[in-house]
């Protein structure tokens, strides 16, 4: 991901009378558009989401490498753990939070925007 920069956008639904966002990756695979729904690791990571989006409607998604190895067998597993970021453009403050794919095929869409 190095050569790309990606973005997690947000848009307004509505549900019973309130209104809330959703968060999400567009691109594109083999020509193909595709939305990767994006959320936080948990319920209280949304007002988290809302303080980094602050009143934008985009962030950069980041992610970090990681690999654990299984003492028992020896085995390594590699992957990702995601998140975005904002900078406050008057303080200079970073603002951050984790996130994760909705679903598996939003992972694995994930996973082939990020080749």
């Amino acid at each position: 991901m190095a050569d790309k920069n990606i973005f997690v956008e947000r848009d307004t639904f509505e549900k019973d009378g309130k209104e809330y966002y959703s968060y999400f990756i567009k691109g594109e695979v083999r020509g193909k558009e595709v939305r990767v729904m994006i959320v936080p690791p948990d319920n209280g990571g949304y007002t988290v989401l809302d303080i980094v989006f602050g009143k934008e409607m985009k962030a950069e998604l980041t992610l970090t490498p990681y690999e654990i190895k299984d003492d028992k067998t020896g085995r390594v597993v590699k992957g990702n753990t995601y998140g975005v970021r904002t900078e406050d453009e008057e303080t200079g403050e970073v603002y951050e939070c984790k996130v994760k794919p909705y679903r598996d095929s939003d992972k694995t869409l994930l996973n082939m925007l990020l080749r």
